[in-house]
């Protein structure tokens, strides 16, 4: 019994001493935990404390600006460039399609709508390899993290850094709300190619609004993160598929997307092209100037800052400025002669009759190397067909046939002043293996092509303001960026002579001022040792009226009129204020031919002054600046044309006198008439009666309110009447008469309808003035028009300064450029021209002598011309002169 005691109370011993240990042990690991569990907190706590004086506060995220490009804008809200390093669009929460959210969850942070920002599990990976290898090799970096680090921190691997980066991230979280946080993630970020931002790199990448994507283009651009430069698709199309691939298949793990849309995302093909950015309106040289403007006014900051400029062109305007010069030089190009193919190359015509994706990765390379100027295609003949066509593939793999008729242009070119024979077969023309330049054409198809070797330039302006509405400073901007339009110098030649014409009118001539149209020789130190100008078609006109001179362009009798009938000082001075410098005015005979230096825009701001009745302005394109936090920093103040500004000194009142000495037409009626009372104000019995006064008025006194109201509707008070009105008004100076700008207008709308500018009659409109211009040797073609609404001019010519050749003058190179242009510009606009001002008289006089023709006058030599009423001729009529300096009567044609 005893015994059996023993053993029992041994075996209970046994039992409890088990018990008794797993209760240290339990006791021991929960003192472990709890001691882990405060030496993590006073880790954590230590830490934070460690890095906590460097952190700057996440909310400074909202103040720190990104880089956004200079973006540059046409009146009418067309973007026209963005210059800058980094292209960015910023784009809201809202903006964002759901697939490109998830595509970045996805990608980057699957427990992202989860977690407060920092993933434990890859700070516990970090801590095994800082532990295991004494460095971090991956990161584990949420999201939160990830925008932490771009905004605050570096990118080196180390503990204090990662560290720093989850403090971050976590406050980040408590400032922002999810949804904020993905925004401002996918607009920071790096995504290859100079783009920043998902919306800038679905433009590099696809070429598409950030709405415009599909699931498997999302996947892509979230694929490029981790690294930008090999994983985009056009550094490696393999790299981009397989990091979209991981994207899509971990999108569909995530239950983003379902397994049809997996399958169809994984069959869209990976594109890679480089796409520019998404201009709705080609203006390069006005880009060109806007931003050299803006770096003088702002620094670096204009690359970077955001700033939007809005300029003043009309993208209607400036389209049809764009294909007139594009339209104009391949016209010129084409009579110019064929110059050949760019290149032939050696290959098997039965490898070019295969489909293009069988071709030789050689030969497709090839194809792809040339470029695009001029809106122009490359393509490689395949064959040449009996029919005279031609079988070509296009850069893209397309086939498609050049027919005869886009071929049949190309007489070969011997040099810029001879072309050979035109061709007569296809075979002459072109080659299999040929690489050629086409362009498509109105009626369908395409035509064969070749790049211009000249050059061209237009630009058009708002009269009244000198606003540009539209600016072409050459061919392409991509090949040559010196801008013709407004950095040339070149000779105006003949669009310079009604410049010429308005200073003789100022000088007392009339349009009936009859002048000898004969050799002129002069010596002139300043030209050669003798001058000697001449008339384009070598014949001389003898005795000319003005206007008859002008219209067609006249050499001999301008230069006569310069300096027999005007004086060369006396026009200097007076040409000096509508804007030409001192190379545009020689003070020599050959001022009267254009024989100084001007651009294309000093020439439209010249002729605007005619255009709006007599006015100075001065151009301008900059219309307004918006600055970084959408703030106007910069408008526009142009003088304008203001001719209710005016003060005539004749109507100028002393200060004693009253300012509106006119009897006001309603006081009678209203004298006895108390108006009623306004809201809130209390009503009186002869306020009461004021109501129904007016329905007492007599027959008499209610036609004299509408009288009133008659004149409420079209009274326009002048400077004179009311200065008070236009004291804020920047008006433009008047540097010539309204008289004499009329009369040259006038001249200049029969240049179009019966002399060297009469092709422009096809435009059907009678409110055009025009002046064609042809240099010395036919280097520079020119034409200049106007209405009351626009002013435009075009230039041709070669940067060599070479002449253009044979019969290429103002007339033929020029003025079809100006009739395409205009013919866009006006569409649908009614005619507008300057009305006949006070002071102009019609007059019935002799053809032959410009003097007033009496009743007996034979018919056939009278006409009526426009005098300023007090520059009507007084003269005897004398007969008519003789032609003594031609044979022939055929009064020939001038250009």
């Amino acid at each position: 019994m005893q015994n059996e005691r023993k053993t029992l109370g041994r075996s209970r011993t046994a039992t409890r001493r088990p018990r008794r240990r797993g209760i240290r042990w339990l006791i021991l690991l929960a003192g472990i935990g709890l001691t882990g569990s405060i030496g993590a907190t006073a880790g954590i706590i230590g830490a934070y404390l460690y890095v906590a004086p460097s952190l700057p506060r996440a909310e400074t995220i909202r103040d720190i600006p990104l880089q956004i490009p200079l973006r540059i804008f046409s009146r009418d809200g067309r973007l026209i460039e963005e210059v800058g390093e980094r292209r960015r669009f910023l784009v809201d929460y809202e903006d964002l399609p759901d697939f490109v959210v998830d595509a970045f969850v996805a990608a980057e942070d699957g427990r992202f709508f989860d977690h407060p920002g920092i993933d434990y599990q890859g700070i516990m990976r970090a801590l095994v390899q800082l532990i295991g290898t004494g460095e971090i090799k991956s990161g584990g970096s949420t999201i939160t993290q990830q925008l932490a680090r771009d905004y605050f921190l570096t990118r080196e691997q180390t503990f204090i850094r990662k560290l720093r980066e989850a403090f971050l991230a976590y406050a980040i979280e408590q400032a922002f709300t999810k949804e904020e946080i993905m925004a401002l993630f996918v607009n920071k970020m790096f995504f290859g190619q100079r783009a920043y931002g998902v919306a800038a790199a679905a433009q590099v990448y696809f070429g598409k609004n950030l709405a415009e994507i599909n699931i498997a283009e999302a996947a892509t651009l979230a694929g490029v993160l981790p690294a930008p430069s090999q994983y985009n698709p056009v550094r490696s199309a393999r790299e981009a598929g397989n990091r979209r691939t991981y994207v899509l298949n971990r999108m569909h793990e995530l239950g983003h997307i379902n397994a049809s849309q997996l399958r169809e995302a994984l069959e869209y093909p990976v594109v890679s092209k480089l796409h520019g950015t998404a201009n709705e309106l080609t203006a390069p040289y006005v880009a060109e100037m806007v931003r050299r403007e803006m770096l003088s006014r702002f620094g670096e900051a204009t690359y970077s800052a955001g700033y939007r400029v809005i300029t003043t062109l009309d993208s209607h305007l400036q389209s049809a400025g764009n294909y007139a010069i594009q339209n104009g030089l391949f016209e010129f190009t084409r009579r110019r002669g064929y110059r050949g193919p760019l290149a032939s190359v050696d290959t098997d015509p039965a490898i070019l009759g295969q489909p293009y994706s069988e071709w030789p990765d050689e030969l497709q390379q090839t194809l792809q190397d040339y470029g695009n100027p001029a809106g122009m295609s490359v393509a490689v003949v395949t064959a040449v067909n009996e029919d005279n066509s031609a079988d070509i593939v296009l850069q893209n793999g397309a086939r498609t046939v050049l027919p005869w008729h886009g071929i049949s242009w190309a007489k070969p070119f011997i040099d810029r002043e001879t072309a050979g024979p035109a061709p007569q077969t296809a075979a002459e023309v072109l080659a299999p293996g040929d690489i050629i330049y086409v362009i498509p054409i109105t009626v369908g198809g395409w035509a064969l092509a070749q790049l211009p070797e000249a050059q061209s330039a237009l630009v058009s302006l708002d009269p009244y303001d000198a606003a540009i509405t539209s600016l072409v400073g050459g061919l392409d901007f991509s090949l040559s960026k010196f801008n013709r339009a407004s950095q040339s110098a070149r000779q105006p030649g003949s669009s310079f002579k009604p410049f010429i014409y308005s200073a003789a009118l100022e000088a007392g001539n009339t349009l009936a001022t009859i002048i000898l149209d004969a050799p002129v020789v002069i010596n002139s130190s300043a030209l050669e040792r003798l001058w000697r100008p001449v008339n384009y078609s070598g014949r001389f006109y003898g005795e000319q009226r003005v206007r008859e001179a002008m219209v067609r362009s006249m050499n001999l009798a301008s230069v006569r009129l310069l300096l027999n009938n005007t004086g060369i000082g006396f026009a200097v001075n007076y040409l000096a204020p509508f804007g030409f410098n001192d190379s545009a005015l020689p003070r020599n005979g050959s001022l009267a031919l254009g024989g100084g230096n001007a651009s294309p825009l000093d020439m439209a701001q010249a002729y605007a002054t005619f255009a709006n009745g007599g006015y100075a302005v001065k151009p301008y394109v900059i219309d307004s600046i918006i600055g970084p936090d959408n703030e106007v920093v910069y408008r526009a103040e142009p003088v304008v044309v203001c001719p209710a500004c005016e003060v005539d000194e004749k109507f100028r009142r002393r200060d004693s006198e009253p300012r509106y000495p006119v009897r006001d037409p309603g006081a009678d009626i209203m004298a006895d008439v108390e108006p009623a009372p306004l809201p809130g104000e209390p009503s009186t019995p002869t306020a009461d009666k004021a109501v129904t006064t007016v329905a007492a008025l007599t027959t008499d006194q209610q036609a004299a309110f509408e009288r009133m109201a008659d004149l409420g509707q079209e009274y326009r008070p002048a400077a004179n009447d009311a200065p008070e009105l236009f004291e804020n008004i920047k008006a433009a100076k008047r540097i010539i008469t309204p008289q004499n700008a009329f009369l040259i207008q006038d001249a200049m709308r029969h240049v179009i309808r019966r002399g060297t500018g009469v092709r422009a009659n096809v435009l059907g409109r009678t409110d055009l003035s025009g002046k064609t211009g042809t240099s010395n040797d036919r280097r520079d073609a020119w034409f200049a028009g106007f209405n009351a609404d626009i002013v435009s001019v075009v230039w041709v010519g070669y940067d060599d300064d070479l002449p253009l050749g044979p019969r290429e003058e103002g007339s033929r190179t020029a003025l079809p450029i100006w009739i395409d242009f205009a013919k866009n510009a006006l569409d649908g606009v009614p005619n507008h021209q300057m009305p006949m001002p006070d002071g102009i008289v019609t007059v019935r006089i002799s053809k032959s002598t410009g003097c007033p023709a009496g009743a007996n006058h034979p018919f056939e030599d009278v006409m009526f011309e426009l005098f300023r009423e007090d520059h009507v001729p007084v003269c005897e009529e004398s007969k008519t002169v003789e032609d003594i300096f031609n044979s022939s009567g055929d009064d020939g044609a001038l250009f």
